[in-house]
């Protein structure tokens, strides 16, 4: 009997377990649709900044603005964008995983770590690394302040010729179910060779061509970071998404797997009283 009992309470165990997996995959499931609407609302606005960015940069001397130069690599900045929480399948480990692979790999130049989100800070401060800034606890919350804060840090970094280069190692939002690890380069801005190319020379700027490159430059790294921000924070829903889905069909495996058990158990239990009842009868007759 206490061997029906310990399977019951386990049974309850994992059923109140799967109720919070379920729900958990329902919120996940909701601040998904609203990053997918923050990305799409936000992606016209920054692919068309690009588009002027570049017409600009060709035209101008780049070592004339700090955003555009490209000076020799000394010191390489390298912000790596991971959650805040865990309970999200791989979306984390494969982020520190693929920044820990390119801090292991560089024999060249030293690597700057700036941290955005908690699980990464926690993992590199562990191993004994120190992040010269880190932006944590915001991501329920996110909006283009946080962009612009951490925007400023960088310029800030760069203009300053701390670091000579900036990397963003991310996770690119594909779909639930998908997402890709991304290392991307934000300073310098570089345009395209074809791009400059098929600039037109019609177009004139006023005030002129470089002051309106030093209002927008900064503007357009942090709109970067601001897609960025957007981009990580969907796949870790979609992630989150698709991990608490996985685990209330595991839970519910587990309880139909457990309830065949305790019926076994239950069904053996009964027949051995039959049994001990039978025998009783017998030894009366």
């Amino acid at each position: 009997m206490s061997g029906l009992k310990a399977i019951k309470r386990r049974i309850r165990s994992v059923q109140s377990t799967q109720q919070i997996t379920r729900v958990m995959k329902m919120v996940a499931a909701a601040k998904l649709r609203r990053a997918q609407e923050n990305i799409v609302a936000a992606r016209p606005y920054a692919l068309r900044l690009r588009q002027v960015i570049r017409e600009l940069a060709a035209q101008v001397d780049r070592d004339h603005h700090p955003l555009l130069k490209v000076n020799p690599l000394h010191e390489v900045g390298l912000v790596v964008v991971t959650g805040d929480r865990g309970l999200c399948g791989s979306f984390n480990t494969s982020i520190v995983r693929r920044a820990q692979r390119l801090m292991e790999e560089n024999e060249v130049y030293t690597l700057r770590l700036i941290t955005v989100g908690r699980r990464g800070s926690e993992f590199f401060t562990r191993r004994g690394a120190d992040p010269v800034h880190k932006m944590a606890g915001f991501f329920n919350t996110l909006d283009f302040a946080h962009a612009v804060a951490l925007g400023n840090q960088i310029i800030d970094h760069y203009s300053a010729g701390t670091m000579d280069r900036i990397l963003v190692v991310y996770n690119e939002f594909k779909s639930a179910i998908q997402q890709n690890v991304v290392v991307e380069q934000l300073l310098p801005i570089v345009p395209d060779e074809a791009d400059e190319h098929a600039i037109s020379s019609d177009v004139i700027y006023e005030p002129s061509e470089g002051q309106v490159l030093d209002a927008i430059l900064p503007l357009f790294v942090k709109v970067q970071l601001w897609r960025i921000l957007l981009e990580s924070f969907a796949a870790e829903m979609g992630a989150r998404m698709t991990a608490m889905e996985n685990a209330t069909n595991n839970a519910q495996e587990l309880i139909e797997s457990l309830t065949l058990t305790y019926n076994k158990a239950r069904q053996a239990a009964i027949t051995r009283e039959l049994l001990d009842i039978v025998a009783g009868a017998e030894g009366l007759q």
